[in-house]
């Protein structure tokens, strides 16, 4: 109308909203984890240095200390992220259609899945003697945790008859001992891809826990 100012449409604000700068965060965190977590695995944690990590990135120091912390909480981080990819796989075999054996395969594939990537195969390569006192425990107490998962799962198979084992404790053991050495050897660029060794490995393995019929 006559004597009113025309409607301007406002211009976007310069100000990130807090959704998007806790996005951006997260995106930088996990691209610093990322970084070393390859560090870690092909070098080992006492050859990496935080300044390499850095410099890998285009980074300081400080960003790191910023985002996670020192040293040993980044390597913490790393391998707490590769036991909980294991626990979840855990918890998603269960809810599978199949008997026992089915559910403890399912699993198995997975696990052996998870400790090829990056943050599962920094859980097996570190020596739980090189984290804090207080990060060591919980190592310990996650990694008891899916040992217990799995003991329990091979019990399942036991009880519904599609699997047999002469001892559970020594079953489990086996198991995750043949599928945590792919951790070493494998090579993403191999002629086999993960999910293929995982699936091999877990059939040959399997193959001993079926009845006799």
């Amino acid at each position: 109308m006559p004597g009113q100012p025309a409607f301007r449409t406002p211009s976007p604000s310069p100000f990130q909203s807090l959704a998007a700068r806790e996005a951006l965060r997260l995106e930088k965190r996990d691209a610093l984890l990322r970084a070393a977590v390859m560090m870690f695995n092909e070098r080992g944690f006492h050859a990496t240095s935080l300044d390499d990590v850095a410099a890998s990135l285009g980074v300081t120091k400080p960003v790191i200390y910023h985002h996670l912390g020192n040293k040993d909480q980044v390597l913490f981080a790393c391998v707490r992220i590769g036991l909980e990819q294991l626990r979840l796989a855990a918890e998603q075999s269960q809810r599978i259609e199949g008997d026992g054996l089915e559910r403890l395969k399912a699993f198995l594939r997975r696990y052996a899945e998870v400790t090829m990537d990056d943050f599962g195969r920094c859980v097996i390569r570190t020596p739980d003697e090189v984290l804090s006192p207080d990060a060591r425990k919980e190592f310990r107490a996650l990694k008891a945790e899916i040992d217990a998962t799995m003991r329990a799962m091979i019990e399942a198979a036991v009880a519904d008859r599609s699997a047999t084992v002469l001892d559970v404790r020594l079953t489990a053991f086996t198991l995750a001992g043949a599928l945590n050495w792919p951790a070493r050897w494998f090579r993403a660029d191999g002629p086999m891809s993960a999910q293929e060794v995982a699936r091999d490995i877990v059939e040959m393995l399997c193959a001993g826990l079926r009845p006799a019929r």
